[in-house]
């Protein structure tokens, strides 16, 4: 065996002299001298990756060091801003003719008798129904919708340049109601997120969300005090907010179907609510007038119509207020107990068909106007119950409709289609 390592050995006997120290392999040694290796620098895989040979080995390790490069990460997608400014909320471009009337608050300058079928402004922003208008009183020039694409649209009707000032996406669903506070630039809203969101349109802030378990489908601010609103929703459940705490004052339950709207009497001390009666035979509960802070129903005797009411408002100056019902009419009532139902009057004329039109008082309280299925603007007078006029404005169902704050042949309307007009 000795003879054959000596054969095949690499090493000739001159090396053997020159390196004296080294040892001899020996296959039959049961301790063979460990081999070492030449101090040299191991190859770095992470400064720079050469492409391999071809035909040659890579082991595992080599082949998961050029796999580990990151794969580069994609770029974030942007996320669309809660506030669009389109335009400005400011009055410095509206004509002087339109300013002085606004800033003179000279609510009886014009008589309503001339409202009449002039369009004044077309407001194209919302991409579904909009569901809901409301004109500022301490920024008259300022119009609110609340629309079914989930956006709260600001609208400078009189601007001689963009109309639409600002657009509003804090909801993450539809917009059921817009209210303005009487303070300032902020603006409430309410839909089907479940919750009501108030927002300071100046600054494009939302301040405060006021959360529920249930879809929000009307809100009402108090009339003497803009801390406190009313909120209403499909569990039946109408709550008084305070805004300062962001808290509930009070809670009104009465396993009522979904609230469609609530409206305060002029002193502020009593409420009315109306309900959706159709899936039950409580028909009485469609109307009740709650007092405010005992948190009791006074009456829920006040309509006993089968008939669902989706808006009730309450006359600006007399002890009366209005209900319109899927009855295909607006019906009226007395603010003071028992809060009978007038049967002698009421505005016919109109058609719901079911879907959430409202009405409203003009300014001095002489008219009264409706919506209409069939597009129309129904104007009537208060006292005869006469229709007075008919404006055929929409294409589909005109949901809404608004009397301008301090001009009072001004009012704005808005459609199933998703339009806004404004007539004067």
């Amino acid at each position: 065996m000795d003879l054959l390592c000596n054969a095949y050995s690499n090493a000739s006997d001159d090396e053997e002299e020159e390196q004296p120290k080294r040892q001899r392999v020996s296959l039959s040694s049961p301790n063979p001298p460990k081999r070492h290796l030449p101090l040299s620098s191991p190859p770095s895989f992470n400064n720079q990756t050469q492409a391999p040979m071809l035909g040659r080995y890579i082991s595992k390790r080599q082949r998961a060091l050029m796999g580990s490069t990151p794969a580069p990460l994609p770029e974030p997608v942007p996320v669309p801003s809660p506030f669009t400014l389109s335009g400005s909320i400011l009055d410095a471009d509206i004509h002087h003719n339109i300013l002085s009337l606004l800033k003179s608050k000279a609510k009886g300058h014009q008589s309503p008798n001339l409202i009449s079928e002039k369009l004044s402004a077309t407001l194209y922003g919302h991409t579904k129904a909009v569901n809901a208008i409301h004109w500022s009183s301490s920024h008259a020039h300022l119009l609110a919708s609340a629309g079914m694409d989930h956006a709260v649209c600001i609208w400078n009707v009189w601007s001689r340049n963009q109309k639409k000032a600002c657009v509003l996406n804090f909801h993450n669903a539809a917009v059921k109601d817009v209210k303005w506070s009487q303070q300032g630039h902020f603006l409430l809203s309410c839909g089907y997120d479940c919750t009501s969101r108030l927002i300071d349109v100046e600054k494009g802030l939302e301040t405060q969300v006021f959360r529920e378990d249930q879809i929000v489908g009307v809100i009402k601010f108090h009339p003497d005090n803009s801390n406190l609103f009313l909120s209403g929703g499909s569990k039946g459940q109408i709550k008084l907010w305070d805004a300062r705490t962001g808290k509930v004052v009070h809670n009104y339950n009465r396993n009522l179907g979904p609230i469609l709207d609530v409206e305060f009497t002029m002193n502020g001390k009593q409420f009315i609510s109306s309900s959706d009666v159709s899936q039950s035979n409580a028909s009485e509960n469609a109307i009740i007038v709650w007092d405010v802070s005992r948190e009791i129903p006074l009456s829920n005797q006040v309509y006993v119509e089968a008939y669902t009411c989706p808006c009730v408002r309450r006359h600006p100056f007399d002890s009366t207020f209005v209900a319109q019902s899927n009855g295909n009419y607006v019906a009226i009532f007395t603010t003071n107990p028992p809060y009978r139902l007038n049967k002698c009057k009421r505005y016919e004329g109109h058609v719901v068909s079911g879907f959430p039109v409202k009405c409203n008082f003009s300014l001095d309280g002489k008219k009264l106007a409706s919506g209409s299925s069939d597009g129309s603007i129904y104007l009537y007078d208060y006292q005869s119950s006469k229709v007075v006029k008919k404006i055929k404005a929409h294409d589909q169902a005109c949901i809404d409709v608004a009397f301008h704050p301090v001009i009072p042949n001004v009012i704005a309307s808005c459609s199933w289609d998703g339009s806004i007009l404004v007539f004067e």
